[in-house]
């Protein structure tokens, strides 16, 4: 994600104001791709391990691109990685591997991959220990992001300040995915994310602070 003064509009190549960055309500508006990630994703609580692996995996893969990008590729990437099954990902070799750096639907970047198969590793850990992702996330819950930075260093690979911030915005474990206007606010908000069931008055006031992701 970023938020230089002049970013572009997500949905048109538009430039944004200099003086204000646009949030990502303002520019997935109408989108094609961006807008049905929005109004039923973005902010959403996801329970599913696969679900929420997922959501990890589109993170990590758009290190160095933009969010565009990966929505493009977000099927394939899903092929690509059975369905985000954690113990059929765990058991990629290193002949699929190299299989999977030649998949054009994919991003094919070694060091993502190797994070993919790694995180489902991992994963399986957290699942046999805390009986899933989520549950692993509750457990932590909530704490201040340069926490939430560490938990991730040392749990998983290929996750650095941005990853992990837009993975717990983005899964509601953070405010800031929906501006306080966005007609989206209140519908994610009665979805009851973990962000909004600590009742903090600046966790709320949050939802305009999140900048636009990059287009």
């Amino acid at each position: 994600m970023a938020s230089p003064a002049m970013a572009k509009d997500m949905g048109t190549g538009r430039k944004a104001r200099a003086s204000v960055a646009p949030s990502y309500c303002d520019v997935a508006r109408g989108h094609p791709i961006h807008g049905p990630f929005h109004d039923r994703e973005h902010g959403f609580p996801l329970t599913a391990d696969a679900a929420l692996f997922e959501r990890l995996v589109l993170e990590i893969n758009q290190a160095g691109l933009s969010w565009l990008t990966v929505l493009r590729k977000r099927a394939a990437l899903k092929k690509a990685f059975a369905d985000y099954e954690l113990e059929r990902v765990a058991r990629l070799d290193a002949r699929a591997r190299q299989r999977l750096l030649g998949c054009p639907g994919i991003v094919r970047h070694r060091g993502k991959i190797d994070a993919v198969i790694e995180n489902a590793h991992r994963l399986i850990g957290i699942k046999e220990r805390y009986g899933g992702f989520a549950r692993w996330l509750d457990a932590h819950h909530p704490l201040r992001l340069g926490d939430w930075v560490k938990l991730f260093g040392e749990v998983f690979v290929f996750t650095g300040p941005k990853i992990t911030e837009e993975f717990l915005v983005g899964t509601g474990y953070l405010p800031g995915a929906h501006q306080a206007w966005c007609p989206v606010y209140e519908l994610a908000l009665r979805a009851a994310p973990p962000w909004s069931r600590t009742g903090t008055a600046a966790g709320r006031k949050a939802g305009a602070a999140h900048p636009a992701r990059a287009g």
